[in-house]
């Protein structure tokens, strides 16, 4: 936000700068500024924002902005999973706001650059749940990991393996990133 990012189309996919200036975004969703100090709203009340802790309730769009101008990109879903495996977060249901380390997936579901498509192979099940993955298969980009409010059971949303997915514009939900860079031989 100090370079600018909110102001500078350059960082930003086409879609998401309309979308950044249709809604007049210039900060992450539920934080403002007072005298200086940012604070954010919580499901616990407003607090200040602690650069510690990893930052939530940004779109795709902002996350890829971010990514861009931090001369880095979003993971694919497959390199998120390599890279985290079956660490999520062991703290991450105790809390109503994301904490600790920033590093640790978990604490917020992490954007990816994998759009919200069928694996080969896939097959809508019979009924409501094969109608509902169907359906969603458009305009959708794919989150993984967790967050600090997904519950452990009994549904297992918690697991390493399961895919979340929004519209690339939404950001009420604790959503974050996770940055990927390319290695230089």
């Amino acid at each position: 936000m100090r370079a600018g990012g909110y102001e500078r189309p350059g960082w930003w996919l086409s879609d998401g700068w309309a979308c950044r200036k249709a809604h007049q975004w210039t900060r992450p969703l539920y934080w403002e500024s007072r005298d200086g100090q940012w604070f954010h709203f919580t499901l616990e009340g407003a607090r200040p924002v602690d650069l510690d802790e990893p930052v939530s309730h940004l779109s795709f769009f902002e996350a890829d902005a971010f990514a861009r101008w931090s001369e880095a990109r979003l993971p694919t879903e497959a390199e998120w999973e390599s890279a985290c495996g079956d660490s999520l977060s062991p703290s991450r249901t105790q809390s109503l706001h994301p904490s600790g380390h920033s590093g640790h997936p978990g604490q917020v579901w992490e954007w990816t650059s994998s759009p919200y498509t069928a694996y080969p192979g896939f097959k809508p099940a019979a009924g409501a749940l094969g109608e509902y993955n169907g359906k969603f298969m458009c305009n959708q980009m794919v989150l993984r990991g967790a967050s600090c409010v997904t519950p452990s059971t009994p549904l297992q949303h918690s697991r390493p393996t399961y895919r979340n997915f929004f519209p690339p514009e939404a950001r009420w939900q604790f959503t974050g990133l996770r940055l990927a860079k390319d290695a230089h031989p």
